[in-house]
């Protein structure tokens, strides 16, 4: 592979898959800085926040709590996924259907600055899964290319 991209794809797709790469990346890290940060201030504190957000919504506050736990750890996973490119289709589907449930929970509260936040996120995840076939810079490529 060359610095202009994969080899085996015309001038014109080495860019397309360059821009996939860039945007893969940096929705990567954004989502993965997400939950690393919020790992590092620990779990707890993330989900107290939350719990105390959601006190007047009616979720239980159990349910709450233990997605405020499990929520950092899914985003430094979904993160680090798609920054390194490795089970990109599965990490692109698990972060929107993660959105998606976070887009329920800032809805349920009326938090619409988030929701609407979470709906580019969401618009993101898509074009990413649309564009799949651009994901030339990846370790799920290098795998494929080794088969």
């Amino acid at each position: 592979m060359s610095i202009e991209g994969p080899t085996i794809l015309p001038p014109n797709d080495r860019d397309k898959v360059t821009a996939y790469a860039l945007l893969r990346i940096t929705l990567g890290t954004n989502i993965a800085m997400h939950g690393v940060s919020r790992v590092i201030a620990g779990p707890a504190v993330f989900s107290t926040k939350l719990a105390t957000q959601f006190a007047a919504s009616p979720l239980p506050q159990p349910l709450v709590h233990a997605f405020g736990q499990s929520l950092p750890w899914l985003e430094a996973l979904f993160g680090l996924l798609l920054l390194i490119g490795l089970r990109t289709r599965a990490a692109l589907i698990g972060g929107t259907l993660l959105m998606l449930v976070l887009t329920f929970g800032s809805s349920l509260i009326q938090d619409w600055q988030a929701a609407s936040t979470q709906l580019i996120y969401a618009a993101v995840y898509a074009a990413l899964l649309f564009l799949l076939r651009f994901n030339g810079w990846s370790i799920d490529a290098l795998l494929d290319r080794k088969k």
